[in-house]
């Protein structure tokens, strides 16, 4: 699963890209559901702000964003929160996963998980439209796709066997069209 990521050097890549918006640099925890960078199938070329933690278009309230920080890959077509979910990139350039040192999970070893060359990549996205009916505010949210560990991936997130999806920059297309990509698993790792 992934909770925790950075953004340290999204501004400046994200500038020389020409692309439309205002980049925020920072670290992310999903748990209290941050404002954060993305890019949808609709406007490819905009920087949008979306809530961590997808609330669907049915949904009565938005209760349901504490479980929908990550969103399952191999189930993202039957679930009813994703099933009508639209695609988007999330960037950053690190993530963190916490190894189990014993069975229990009392002990653990946090790691920051980047790019060979600490650079910048997205991970797989969705993203939905709610209106808080009670005020009428429209809030657009987000979560990551994740999908099982492989890799060095299997030896730190060793409690639930899950990575989020990484997207190479040369399939960033083809993910917001909803057309077959290859997985990117080339990391590395250290402790924190």
């Amino acid at each position: 699963m992934c909770f925790h990521f950075k953004q340290s050097k999204f501004k400046e890549v994200f500038m020389a890209k020409g692309l439309n918006g205002y980049p925020v640099n920072g670290v992310y925890n999903g748990f209290s559901h941050p404002s954060i960078n993305v890019v949808t199938e609709v406007n490819p070329n905009d920087l949008q702000y979306f809530m961590w933690g997808l609330i669907p278009s049915w949904a009565k309230d938005d209760d349901i964003k504490k479980y929908t920080l990550n969103a399952r890959y191999e189930t993202i077509k039957t679930k009813p929160s994703f099933k009508n979910a639209k695609r988007c990139l999330i960037f950053a350039d690190g993530f963190y996963e916490w190894k189990w040192l014993d069975k229990q999970g009392k002990k653990k070893q946090k790691y920051l998980i980047e790019l060979p060359n600490s650079e910048l990549f997205s991970f797989a996205g969705l993203y939905d439209q709610w209106i808080d009916k009670h005020t009428g505010e429209i809030i657009n949210s987000c979560s990551i796709v994740t999908t099982k560990a492989k890799g060095v991936m299997r030896e730190i997130h060793n409690s639930k066997m899950r990575m989020p999806m990484i997207i190479e920059n040369n399939q960033m297309e083809d993910w917001l069209e909803n057309r077959k990509i290859n997985l990117f698993f080339n990391f590395k790792t250290s402790e924190v």
